[in-house]
């Protein structure tokens, strides 16, 4: 039977017996009032002694033993009403859990209840429907519009717009070309297209975050764990002062006072709520947490270590720096190199030919083409002729003129490569192709920084001058370069026996230095399997400000969750002092603690909201707008 079905029915008997025995007070039956609050209070104490014996013969005792020690005393006692009231308050509060923990798991409950079960597979032009199981590495699949996709895989068609909010948790559709890597999970949002599978369902995007989510439902953090066992030690503190009250004042109502005030004890129930809400509250910003264990422990981090190529960078050459001579179409000039390029096959042409692609520039065929491998090439466009490469290439023992020289002092400070361009022996433009570092990468450091991490380190495998390019830009406190990922791992472990530490990576590399930290965050949009499988919080997103966002909903999450016990344990403790006075009767000590136990829970479900941020987009990977 469902847990929450069970609660409400012996809600519903405590509740009717309230009722009932009251009722029968107010027409003067003389015995009949305590029998049916005896009655009503009898199978909630009945029910409760099993679920403790099963807890106890599993290894567990709670706190729910204060509140079967006060049924039982108000019974013998001769005060069933208060018995029938616990029982009440104490099932009220049980589905008082139940809801709050629902509405925390419901934003991981519904990506698990969307896992994809079926698609269409494309066999010789025809279409047959599959479990989604059976796809295989190399099926064509169609999917349909407003259909889930069930694998990961590449889009065949031109082009498809994909509502990624479930994944990423980014709100507007995304347009994606033939070629790019789409993932299972997301929704088809435009024209139906066909896509070829790269992975079965076992292995795609979306059965690895029901994997992370079940984890996440189930593993409980060290907090909650301390939170149990020192949920323990209060037993025998109640106990004690009931006894106390009994001795000093002789009357054992008090002592009974006492017991139902301390039922049930908001320790138990505001740890689990909160980080459960914590998590939910991650995951609607496509961060995804395993487990209430990485949430504490990301948390209590004071270092950060990032790496820095695809994760404080871009992870791949764009323009940075274009400046064109005087008089000169800046669009044009570029529109001739683009030509130009199409004839080599360096990474570095292919990035130039699809930026004037994407500016639809209409390129022409170069001729006559001569490349000087690692300098440059030249050729012939539309009559032209075409000279980009290396300054000494293009330049020979010429001088610079003072605009070109002006542009090259920006590769100074940077590890980027300088093209310059000659148009029928003419010097007409400087480019310089850098990493260039994430638009959103400094305002994501400030923030940490605000957040309470004390130290920010770059680890990377670059040389030394890229490396140190990069973290004057971005203020970074220690920089690591010519790291192997043998000496990423030294480093994170260095700056652990100094702090609680994180690491930040993104590629195959990293794995091994985001196993080993504290917390291990993957930027995992990328598609890196194994650094998403070694971390314990991956960002869905390909947003580096999800870093910060992802430390502050922890921070704030494990801070709801320490206030809501220190303000209800408090409180009960106040109220049990009260009672022991004599200034509590046990009815309104039941009613009183019933009320602390709502406080405390409605707090712990604050975590599963945040202080709003502006959700700025970041900025567009184009090239920096030439200049004349």
């Amino acid at each position: 039977m469902n847990t929450g079905l069970i609660h409400l029915t012996f809600l519903a008997i405590a509740l009717v017996g309230t009722i009932g025995g009251l009722l029968a007070q107010w027409y003067g039956l003389a015995l009949a009032p305590n029998i049916i609050w005896s009655a009503a209070t009898v199978p909630v104490v009945v029910a409760l002694t099993i679920t403790m014996v099963r807890d106890f013969l599993a290894g567990r005792l709670g706190v729910d033993a204060i509140a079967l020690v006060a049924m039982i005393a108000a019974i013998a006692m001769g005060e069933p009403l208060a018995g029938t009231v616990v029982a009440m308050m104490y099932t009220g509060g049980n589905l008082l859990e139940d809801y709050a923990r629902g509405k925390a798991e419901r934003d991981l409950r519904s990506l698990r209840d969307r896992t994809p079960r079926f698609a269409h597979k494309l066999t010789d032009g025809e279409v047959t429907d599959i479990a989604a199981e059976e796809i295989i590495t190399g099926d064509e699949l169609l999917v349909r519009a407003g259909e889930l996709l069930p694998v990961d895989g590449h889009l065949l068609n031109e082009h498809a717009k994909l509502d990624e909010s479930a994944v990423t948790g980014e709100p507007l559709p995304e347009t994606r070309l033939k070629g790019d890597q789409l993932r299972s999970g997301t929704v088809n949002a435009g024209e139906a297209f066909n896509y070829r599978a790269s992975a079965p369902a076992s292995k795609s995007t979306y059965a690895g975050i029901v994997r992370m989510v079940e984890d996440a439902q189930t593993a409980k953090a060290p907090f909650i764990r301390m939170a149990d066992r020192f949920a323990l030690l209060l037993l025998p503190a109640t106990l004690l002062v009931a006894g106390l009250a009994w001795w000093l004042s002789g009357d054992r109502i008090r002592a009974l006072a006492v017991l139902v005030v301390a039922t049930p004890c908001p320790l138990i129930l505001a740890a689990p709520v909160a980080f459960i809400g914590g998590v939910s509250r991650a995951a609607r910003a496509g961060i995804l947490m395993k487990g209430s264990s990485a949430l504490e422990a990301l948390a209590l981090v004071r270092t950060a270590i990032f790496d820095k190529t695809g994760t404080l960078t871009e992870g791949g050459a764009r323009l940075t720096v274009y400046k064109t001579a005087p008089n000169v179409d800046a669009g044009e000039t570029l529109r001739l190199l683009a030509s130009l390029e199409q004839a080599s096959h360096h990474v570095l042409a292919e990035t130039l030919v699809a930026l004037a692609r994407s500016k639809g520039m209409p390129l022409s065929t170069p001729s006559a083409i001569r490349e000087f491998r690692g300098s440059g090439l030249e050729g012939f466009v539309d009559g032209r002729y075409i000279r980009a490469g290396s300054r000494a290439l293009v330049l020979a023992d010429e001088e610079a003129p003072p605009w070109a020289r002006s542009a090259a002092a920006a590769q100074e400070a940077s590890s980027g490569l300088a093209i310059y361009v000659s148009v029928d022996g003419s010097i007409v433009a400087f480019l310089l192709m850098a990493d260039a570092i994430r638009q959103g990468a400094p305002a994501a450091l400030a923030r940490l920084h605000a957040a309470g991490i004390s130290r920010i380190i770059m680890v990377t495998g670059d040389d030394t001058t890229a490396a140190n390019a990069v973290a004057a830009s971005l203020g970074i406190d220690e920089v690591y370069a010519d790291r192997s990922p043998a000496d990423k791992l030294e480093a994170v472990s260095a700056e652990q026996r100094r702090q609680p530490t994180m690491m930040v990576g993104d590629g195959i590399n990293d794995a091994p230095a985001l196993a080993a930290a504290d917390i291990g965050i993957a930027m995992g949009a990328r598609g890196a399997t194994a650094s998403s499988e070694a971390a314990d919080v991956v960002i869905l997103v390909d947003r580096i400000d999800r870093v910060p966002d992802a430390v502050m909903i922890a921070r704030r999450t494990r801070d709801i969750a320490l206030q809501s016990i220190v303000v209800g344990l408090v409180l009960s403790g106040i109220a049990m002092v009260f009672a022991a006075f004599g200034y509590i009767t046990p009815v309104a000590g039941a009613l009183l603690q019933e009320g602390i136990d709502i406080a405390v829970i409605v707090n712990a479900l604050r975590a599963l909201s945040g202080p709003a941020r502006p959700d700025h987009a970041e900025a567009s990977t184009a090239p920096v707008a030439a200049t004349s």
